[in-house]
């Protein structure tokens, strides 16, 4: 019976073990072969006669003596400048998250502590907007930006991008505000803290993997926007998924797929180092009630 049971257990791990490598290839197999191609040249990697001269690299062998190059990444970096639109990311996200966290730690608090029947509507009318394609809501802020003359400028893309991110942050943030007991505040309040001593030095250490969580999603949001910083950006400005866009040129204009290639690897790569770095923040600040409601 024991035995039965052993090789019962030992077949179920197996089976899962199997299945989760498989997961893991399938998932991982197109990141891999973009960055294994970035190393090649363009008729080597999307070549139509043989697919095996992705793999080989005979014409990357003709052209630069080596089965590998870094022209691609030479070319999107100095040769384009990628490293400017690196940069315009980087002062995108920082504000956006910076602004989203600190509006909607505040914001999230004061409605999960406040008990007004308008809350909830108020919250489902932060989730409809948010539900909203963000195209259809960028139209909007254009008249002022173009009557203004600051259309084009970074400032104009982190203020649409807070202001549609700004509902999604509220959401969530309330969800971990309210898996928090009430009764720390009022302790807090016992001890001689104000509402905002309390808030700051009582509530925030709780729920710090949530603002985390909160923090990557919007993070995630502005890095990876594509139809914001398109329509709001002038091409100076560009962050990097524009630049990307940009690489693989138009019906109109030529481009050049390496260096869109070896772009992609360069923004997909701190994307693996940020969510290894705060892995165990996420999975704390998801199972703390980050999906609740």
């Amino acid at each position: 019976m024991a035995a039965a049971a052993d090789r019962k257990s030992l077949g179920l791990r197996t089976m899962t073990v199997t299945f989760v490598v498989i997961w893991l290839i399938c998932a991982a197999f197109p990141f891999l072969w973009t960055f294994w191609g970035s190393f090649k040249v363009e008729l080597d990697f999307f070549s139509i006669n043989n697919w095996s001269d992705a793999l080989t690299g005979p014409r990357t062998q003709e052209t630069y003596g080596s089965p590998f190059t870094g022209a691609g990444y030479e070319g999107a970096w100095i040769q384009e400048a990628f490293w400017r639109n690196a940069i315009n990311t980087a002062i995108v996200c920082f504000f956006v998250v910076a602004t989203s966290l600190t509006i909607g730690t505040l914001g999230a608090y004061a409605l999960s502590r406040s008990g007004r029947n308008y809350v909830f509507w108020l919250l489902i009318a932060a989730l409809i907007f948010r539900a909203m394609p963000p195209i259809t809501l960028v139209s909007g802020y254009l008249p002022p930006f173009f009557q203004y003359n600051v259309w084009g400028y970074l400032p104009t893309a982190i203020i649409v991008l807070v202001a549609i991110n700004q509902p999604f942050t509220l959401w969530m943030l309330h969800s971990f505000f309210e898996s928090i007991p009430k009764e720390l505040d009022e302790s807090a309040k016992v001890d001689g803290c104000t509402q905002f001593q309390a808030f700051w030095n009582v509530i925030i250490p709780v729920m710090w993997p949530g603002v985390i969580t909160t923090g990557l999603f919007s993070f995630l949001l502005a890095y990876n926007d594509f139809a914001v910083t398109t329509m709001v950006l002038s091409e100076s400005n560009r962050t990097m998924i524009p630049a990307i866009a940009a690489f693989l040129g138009t019906t109109q204009t030529e481009g050049n797929v390496m260096f869109a290639v070896a772009a992609v690897v360069s923004a997909t790569a701190p994307l693996f180092l940020l969510v290894m770095i705060f892995q165990r923040q996420i999975v704390s600040g998801l199972t703390a009630g980050a999906v609740k409601g």
